[in-house]
C-alpha cells in the first residue's frame, strides 16, 4: 500500500458527520418549512398552517432536534457522529409530526406546547393516545410510530389508547413492537380496535399478541376493548408469557364467566400482582369464581377492583374469601353489585385481614341493615388509616346508624365519607354527624343526600361542617329539609356556603312534613339519648 493510500484511507477515517455545518441546519429548516405548508392528507384533517407560523415552527424543531442530537454526540465525542445525525432526522421527523397533528394555533400557544411534546433521547414514555379518537392505518402508522424505530431509543411505556389500529397499522406495528419488547415494562393497549369488525379486531390482537410475547412487562392495560372469551384467548401469546405483572387492567371488556375462566388459564403467574382491575363487566357469580381464584393466589395485591360485573351473593362470598389471601390491601372497590347480606357478612369477616386499608367502596350491594352493621363492626377494629369510606345506596336505616356511627368516629383520617342513597333520617343522620364532632380534620366530603332527612339532621351536619376548615362538599340534596331548615343551615354556613352542595332536589314537603319543627326535634332528642351515650362510650374505647 503506498503513501497515497494510506493518506487517503487516514483522512476518510478522520470524517466527521457531526456537527452539520450552519448552511445544513438551515437547509433543514426550509425544508421543514416547505413540508408544514404543503397540503396533504394531514392538512385536510387538522389544518395548514401558514408560512410565518411554519417558519418559527420549523426553527424551533430544528434547535430542539440539535440539542438532543448534540447530547447524545457530547456521550460518545470519538465517534464520527453518524448516530447524532440520525437522532437529529428522527427527532426533526417526530416533532414535526406532532406540529402537523395539532394544526394551526396561536403563538402564545404554540412555544409551550412544542416545548411540553418535545423530548429528548432519554425519554421511557411513548404515548400517541392525545387528540381525537381515530382510525389508524398503515402511512399514518408509520409517521406515528417512527421514533419507535430510532436506534437506541429507551422507550419502555408505551400507551396506543385511544387509536383504532386496523390491519395496515398492525403489520406497521407488530415488527417494531417486536423488535423492542424486551425493554419494555409498560404497555395500554386499551381501547385500540374501537369500531372494528370481530374477524379485523381479533386479528390485530393476535398481531399484537404475538409481538409482545415474552415481554416481561409490570403493567399491562388491556380495558375498553369489549374482549370477550374470543378476545380474551386472542391475547394468549402475550398473557401466557406473563410472570412479573404488577398491575393488570381489564375494564368494559365484556369479561363474562368464559372470559374470567380463560384468563385464569392463560395467567401463568400473579404472585406480584398490586392492581387487579375488572369494572364494568358481566362477569357474574360463574365468573366472580374464577376472579376469585386469581386474586387468591395474588398474595401482593393492594388494589381490587371488581364494581358493576353483576355479581351476585354466590360470587360475593367466594371474593370475600378469597381476598383474605390478600393482607397488604389497601383499596378496594366492589361497588354495584348484587352481593346481599349474606355476601356482605362474608366480606366482614376478611376485613380484619387488612390493616393498611385506605378505602373502600362498598355501594349498591343491597347490603341492608344487617350487612352494613357487621362490615361497621369490623372497620372499627382494623384500618385506622381509612381515608374512603363509601356505602351508599344499601338500603340502610337509622337502625344500624349506631354501628357506623362508632366506626366513623375511631376513623379519624376520613377525608370522604359517603352515605347517599340510604334511609337513614334524622336519627341516623344526626348519629353520624355526633361522630364527626370530634377531630376529622382531614374531612374533604360528607354525603348524606337522599336519606329522608329533615330539619334536626341537616342543622346537626351543618354545624359539624362549619368547624371542619378542610371541608369542601356537603352534600345534603334529596332529603325532606324545610325551607326554614334551609335557611338554618345556610346562616350556619354563611361564611363558608361554598361548601354546601345544591339543594335543586330536596322536597320540603316530603312525607307528610307537619311543620312542628320544635316536637320533632324534641322527640328526637330524647330518642337519641341513649344511642349518644353508648356511642360515647364506644369511642372512648
Amino acid at each position: 500500500m503506498d503513501s497515497t493510500t494510506e493518506t487517503l484511507q487516514h483522512h476518510s477515517l478522520s470524517v466527521k458527520l457531526w456537527p452539520p455545518s450552519q448552511s445544513t441546519r438551515l437547509m433543514l429548516v426550509q425544508r421543514m418549512t416547505k413540508n408544514l405548508t404543503t397540503p396533504s392528507i394531514f392538512s385536510r384533517k387538522y389544518g395548514l398552517l401558514s408560512k410565518e407560523e411554519a417558519e418559527e415552527d420549523a426553527e424551533q424543531i430544528e434547535e430542539l432536534a440539535f440539542a438532543a442530537a448534540n447530547q447524545h454526540y457530547e456521550k460518545e465525542p470519538d465517534s464520527d457522529g453518524s448516530s447524532s445525525v440520525q437522532i437529529y432526522a428522527k427527532e426533526s421527523s417526530k416533532l414535526m409530526l406532532e406540529v402537523i397533528k395539532r394544526g394551526p394555533r396561536t403563538k402564545e400557544d404554540g412555544e409551550e406546547m412544542i416545548a411540553e411534546k418535545a423530548t429528548a433521547a432519554s425519554q421511557t414514555v411513548f404515548d400517541i393516545s392525545g387528540g381525537q379518537r381515530g382510525f389508524i392505518e398503515e402511512e399514518e402508522a408509520k409517521l406515528l410510530l417512527g421514533p419507535l424505530t430510532e436506534p437506541g431509543n429507551s422507550y419502555t411505556r408505551i400507551c396506543f389508547s385511544n387509536k383504532s389500529f386496523g390491519l395496515g397499522a398492525s403489520r406497521v406495528a407488530a415488527p417494531i413492537l417486536r423488535l423492542i419488547k424486551d425493554q419494555l415494562t409498560e404497555v395500554d393497549l386499551s381501547d385500540f380496535i374501537a369500531g372494528r369488525p370481530e374477524e379485523e379486531a381479533l386479528e390485530v390482537i393476535n398481531m399484537f399478541s404475538s409481538a409482545l410475547e415474552g415481554s416481561q412487562l409490570r403493567y399491562l392495560n388491556l380495558s375498553h376493548n369489549a374482549l370477550g372469551e374470543k378476545g380474551v384467548r386472542a391475547f394468549g401469546a402475550l398473557l401466557k408469557s406473563q410472570k412479573n405483572l404488577e398491575e393488570l387492567h381489564l375494564m368494559n371488556d365484556g369479561i363474562s364467566e368464559e372470559a374470567a375462566q380463560a384468563i385464569l388459564e392463560l395467567i401463568p403467574s400473579t404472585e406480584k400482582l398490586k392492581v387487579l382491575h375488572f369494572h364494568n363487566n358481566m362477569t357474574g357469580d360463574e365468573g366472580a369464581v374464577a376472579i376469585s381464584e386469581i386474586v387468591k393466589h395474588s398474595p401482593a395485591l393492594e388494589d381490587f377492583r371488581c364494581s358493576s360485573t353483576r355479581i351476585g351473593a354466590e360470587g360475593g362470598i367466594a371474593l370475600a374469601k378469597a381476598l383474605g389471601e390478600c393482607t397488604h390491601l389497601k383499596k378496594l372497590d366492589l361497588r354495584d353489585n348484587m352481593f346481599g347480606v349474606e355476601a356482605g357478612v362474608a366480606l366482614s369477616e376478611v376485613l380484619p385481614a387488612f390493616p393498611d386499608l385506605t378505602e373502600v367502596y362498598l355501594s349498591y350491594l343491597n347490603l341492608e341493615d344487617e350487612g352494613a352493621e357487621a362490615l361497621a363492626s369490623a372497620l372499627k377494629e382494623c384500618a385506622p388509616s381509612l381515608e374512603v369510606l363509601d356505602l351508599a345506596g344499601n338500603d340502610i336505616t337509622a337502625k344500624a346508624a349506631s354501628s357506623l356511627a362508632a366506626c366513623i368516629a375511631l376513623k379519624q383520617f376520613l377525608t370522604k365519607l359517603n352515605l347517599a342513597e340510604n334511609e337513614l333520617q334524622d336519627e341516623g343522620a344526626i348519629l353520624i354527624g355526633k361522630s364527626l364532632e370530634e377531630g376529622h380534620g382531614q374531612l374533604i366530603e360528607i354525603d348524606l343526600s337522599t336519606n329522608s332527612m329533615k330539619r334536626a339532621g341537616a342543622r346537626l351536619l351543618a354545624q359539624v361542617a362549619v368547624n371542619k376548615p378542610g371541608l369542601k362538599m356537603l352534600n345534603i340534596n334529596g332529603n325532606f329539609i324545610p325551607d326554614e331548615g334551609i335557611d338554618e343551615v345556610k346562616e350556619i354556613l354563611k361564611h363558608s356556603l361554598d361548601m354546601l352542595g345544591p339543594l335543586d332536589e330536596n322536597d320540603p314537603e316530603g312525607e307528610d312534613y307537619d311543620g312542628g319543627a320544635e316536637e320533632e326535634d324534641a322527640d328526637i332528642r330524647n330518642d337519641l339519648d341513649s344511642k349518644l351515650k353508648e356511642l360515647h362510650i364506644n369511642k372512648e374505647e
